[in-house]
């Protein structure tokens, strides 16, 4: 563990139980939710592709309930 993740760690075994939960509520928040795997990222090639193939689907076409 690098050195200041361990400090960072040790900081947040000192607080509560409540305390951490907020803290890692505010972190969850703070770190973007967008990391691509390699799976996502050749599907979104596949559905460039077809989307530049014209293989789309229409809004009409797509059952909402």
């Amino acid at each position: 563990m690098a050195p200041m993740t361990n400090q960072v760690a040790t900081m947040f075994d000192l607080l509560t139980e409540r305390e951490q939960l907020l803290i890692y509520e505010l972190v969850q928040r703070l770190i973007p939710d967008d990391i691509a795997t390699a799976d996502d990222i050749a599907a979104h090639a596949a559905a460039q592709a077809e989307h530049a193939r014209g293989e789309t689907v229409s809004m009409d076409e797509i059952d909402w309930s």
